[in-house]
């Protein structure tokens, strides 16, 4: 197939995809509202800064960042596995289609939700007394660290909704989401834990992003020496899903 008819398989998937967003508008909004809301809970009521060697909203804004990358994974997951429930992905396979245009088609619109997130949650940041101090370079390249791990996580949860295969077992899945994501440094600096546990912190996935954007945009907690890791996590884990996902949905229903 020419690599202009797969582009145009995947836009037409992805154009399906963001027509659901008009016939499901509230979805949407909870979607971008809720990372808003643990941004204030944990700068206003939670709080906290142990260890923290700066202003506690300039550490945690990154964390919250980095955290919204990981969350909402349920939206997609559920997308996924209703479209198998109801046999619409059996007619799209049916139909001369590039092989994996659906699971691509839904990724793109997850990701362009991911980045307006990125966008309101940044805005609600600067609003609160955030404040960043590497540049506009900085913020675009502190953006895209947060992005890839998102692509990253995004292909796990497809994969493990291919392998669920009915949304109501998404939730179940989705609780393994909570331990990971509130297992890093996102909150809390690993200085103030265990040793045990900041050292399990430190090889989360999510903190070698987090300490990263810190490093970037000049944030307390940010260390320079994070960025490679922050880049080769989540390229590891799409080397190892994507292909797995692709695979598992070319081998529905036989």
């Amino acid at each position: 197939m020419s690599a202009a008819y797969v582009v145009s398989d995947c836009w037409t998937m992805t154009r399906r995809e963001l027509a659901h967003w008009a016939r499901q508008p509230v979805q949407v909004l909870v979607g971008l509202v809720f990372p808003v809301m643990m941004l204030l809970m944990f700068g206003y009521l939670v709080g906290g800064g142990r260890a923290v060697d700066g202003p506690y909203i300039d550490y945690l804004v990154p964390g919250m960042l980095t955290l919204t990358m990981v969350f909402g994974l349920e939206g997609t997951m559920t997308a996924v596995t209703r479209d198998l429930q109801k046999g619409v992905v059996d007619r799209f396979r049916a139909m001369p289609m590039t092989d994996g245009a659906v699971l691509v088609g839904r990724a793109a619109a997850d990701m362009l939700q991911s980045a307006v997130g990125l966008l309101l949650l940044t805005g609600v940041g600067h609003a609160i007394g955030w404040r960043t101090h590497g540049g506009p370079g900085a913020l675009l390249g502190a953006l895209g660290l947060l992005l890839l791990l998102r692509f990253a996580m995004l292909w796990i949860g497809i994969f493990l909704a291919l392998l669920a295969g009915r949304p109501e077992l998404v939730q179940a899945v989705q609780i393994l989401v909570w331990p990971v994501g509130f297992l890093s440094n996102a909150f809390a600096s690993p200085d103030a834990m265990p040793g045990w546990l900041g050292t399990a912190v430190e090889w989360n996935p999510m903190s070698a992003t987090a300490t990263a954007v810190r490093a970037l945009l000049g944030n307390p907690g940010g260390e320079p020496g994070h960025l490679t890791a922050a880049v080769l996590w989540p390229l590891l884990l799409l080397v190892i899903f994507f292909p797995l996902a692709v695979r598992r949905f070319a081998r529905l229903g036989t």
